[in-house]
């Protein structure tokens, strides 16, 4: 891990730990480094890169830093507002943006923040790219064969500009439509949004599905964002599903790159829960590539033990989706996730997503027809 960046990207407490000024100057070195690269393969139009942002009021502070930074430096800023991480991955792969920014602390309380980079591909940045923005912030950046002591600025039409991106946030929601197998007329299902990203975007989806949705935490005002709230705090979801009588709850994190689960009798479905469910969902179709479930080491025994009966085969990797992902794709694997609800279809998406999980979850459910106890 690096000085600034460590697995999930450049976190601290807002204007402590990272500032204004953090965000801003990397935002100047993305917008010149890719500004940069486009020249040297000929190219002369500015980069273009996608930004969303949570609920936290700090949020807007390190949106408009980073844009500023980007479009001094001669880059596009496409804003996708309050959006999810995964949404942020998409849209850059999608969209053919140079790369992606998610502003977020994904399951930390509202005083804290954080910067997530995501290249092209919607996946996490390389750690040579990262050096190289922790050099530029620590002023002794070196790149393309010189030292750098400052960046130059934009100047007359090469100037960047800050574009409004939310039909971006819309074209995601129609891609987790689109990923909807079965209808979910006549289930009642549960959504607790943590206050965070999710809170505009899951209801929509599982409503357009034909779920009758119930939604707890989905009024953000800046500081209640994963307060007592979200699947850090799932004892809120596990009694409003008890209570209200219904079939299922899906509770998610604060940039909704997680999902944990509810049943119907308030028990609690954890990543581990998640990766055997629809491990065994996928081998008896004959869908689990490689017959591999990628893990990290912080899953349980149970889980091991429960694949062994099954004759799935596993993997574990260092704490962190980064890792799982990274060991997918060099080995073709479908399906990984940590214990804490970070899940990653790899045939959907390049990231854990907490919608895309609670609707793979759905999907067994309805392919079962069995309550989700059982």
């Amino acid at each position: 891990m690096g000085k600034y960046f460590g697995t999930d990207g450049f976190r601290g407490e807002a204007n402590i730990g990272l500032t204004a000024e953090h965000a801003y100057k990397t935002g100047r070195f993305l917008g010149w480094y890719y500004g940069e690269l486009r020249r040297r393969a000929g190219d002369e139009s500015a980069p273009r890169i996608v930004i969303g942002k949570d609920t936290r009021r700090s949020s807007y502070m390190f949106e408009y830093a980073l844009a500023a930074g980007l479009t001094a430096s001669g880059a596009d800023a496409c804003l996708l507002h309050v959006t999810t991480t995964p949404s942020v991955a998409y849209i850059a792969r999608v969209d053919g943006f140079d790369c992606g920014i998610m502003i977020s602390a994904s399951h930390n309380p509202y005083f804290d923040n954080g910067i997530k980079l995501i290249n092209r591909q919607g996946e996490k940045f390389d750690e040579e790219t990262i050096s190289l923005i922790e050099a530029y912030l620590d002023g002794r950046l070196e790149a393309f064969g010189r030292r750098w002591e400052e960046l130059p600025y934009a100047t007359g039409a090469k100037v960047g500009r800050s574009v409004d991106y939310i039909a971006g946030r819309n074209r995601y929601i129609g891609y987790l439509i689109s990923l909807g197998v079965y209808s979910f007329r006549g289930k009642k299902v549960g959504l607790d949004c943590a206050n965070g990203s999710a809170w505009n975007i899951a209801k929509s989806v599982f409503d357009a599905l034909g779920a009758k949705t119930y939604v707890i935490n989905a009024e953000p005002n800046g500081t209640n964002i994963n307060l007592n709230a979200g699947s850090t705090h799932i004892e809120g979801l596990q009694k409003f599903v008890v209570e209200n009588g219904l079939d299922v709850g899906f509770a998610y994190d604060g940039d909704a790159d997680r999902c944990l689960c509810v049943d119907e009798k308030g028990q609690v479905i954890s990543g581990d829960h998640i990766l055997y469910v629809y491990g065994r969902y996928m081998k008896d179709r004959g869908k689990l590539t490689n017959n591999t479930v990628v893990t990290t080491v912080m899953s349980n025994f149970g889980l091991y033990k429960a694949f062994d009966e099954l004759g799935i085969d596993y993997a574990k990797t260092a704490v962190g989706d980064k890792y799982v992902y990274e060991y997918m794709m060099t080995n073709g694997c479908r399906l990984g996730g940590e214990q804490s609800g970070h899940i990653i279809f790899s045939k959907y998406a390049s990231t854990g997503d907490g919608i895309l999980t609670s609707l793979k979850m759905m999907e067994v459910m309805m392919a079962r027809k069995q309550p989700m106890s059982e």
